[in-house]
Order: C-alpha cells, then structure tokens, then sequence
C-alpha cells in the first residue's frame, strides 16, 4: 500500500486495504454507551481489591469484577469463571483487574468506563486502589472544562 504525503492511505486495485478497523493491531475502540447499565451495582465505590483471587479456583491474575453483584471471577484465558457467570445469571458488565478495562458481554465490546458516568466511579476506585493514587483526567474532559470557563 502506498501513502500520500498527508498519511492518508491510497489504495491501488491490486491491493487490499486489511485494518480498516485497528482490529488486526490490536487497537479497539472503546463504545461511550450501553443499553445494559441499568445492571450495575448500586454500590461500585466499595470494590474489592484488584488482587483478589478468583471466587472459584482462587487463580490469583487475569481475573474480573462482575458490575452486578461485585464477584471476582477469572478471565476466559485462565479457567472462563466470570464468562461462565455471564452465561449462567446474564450479568452482562465486568471490569478487569489487569488492566481496569470494562467489557459488555452482552454487547460483545470494551465500554469507554472514564466516559460513561454511571463507570466513572468503579473505574475511579479501581485505579486508586491498584495504583494508590488517583487516575489522571485525560486531556479532553481538560478541555470540556476549559470552556466552560
């Protein structure tokens, strides 16, 4: 694939263009909205600790915090406890321990947690108690606020 000068990719007939989404780098983009947050806990600023085992086989990484009902359970790459959950009781949102990322099983997508309100919280939380200190606001809600001035 050749490019112009500006970066902007130009694609000849003979040629494919294969990562139009960022899916084959590994690069995803985060959805700003759900239709499943009304299962959310009431209560995410009370968490449990981001090295808390699995409830199941007490596998000590890789594991997720159910949004619902606050069970930590491992990730689909060590024994699938928190997928199995989702199956069994359709608890649909869970956050990672790993890297504080939340995942929609029911939407199949990473949800963007500093964007959404109703995750800001359990993200928050979750930051401060892995990191001991509190998450840095990303430079576009710095400039939301710069113009409210």
């Amino acid at each position: 694939m050749a490019s112009s000068s500006s970066s902007i990719p130009v694609i000849h007939e003979d040629e494919e263009l294969l990562m139009l989404d960022g899916s084959e780098s590994g690069w995803v983009e985060a959805r700003t909205h759900c239709d499943h947050l009304a299962s959310l806990s009431s209560d995410l600023a009370h968490i449990p600790t981001p090295n808390t085992p699995c409830n199941k086989c007490q596998h000590p990484s890789e594991n997720w915090l159910c949004l619902s009902c606050k069970e930590v359970l491992c990730s689909r790459f060590v024994n699938k406890h928190m997928l199995e959950h989702y199956q069994r009781v359709d608890h649909s949102l869970a956050l990672s321990f790993s890297d504080l990322s939340v995942w929609c099983f029911s939407c199949d997508a990473y949800l963007d947690a500093q964007s959404i309100p109703a995750l800001r919280i359990v993200h928050q939380t979750a930051y401060l108690l892995k990191f001991g200190e509190a998450p840095p606001v990303p430079s576009e809600y710095l400039q939301l606020e710069n113009n409210r001035v």
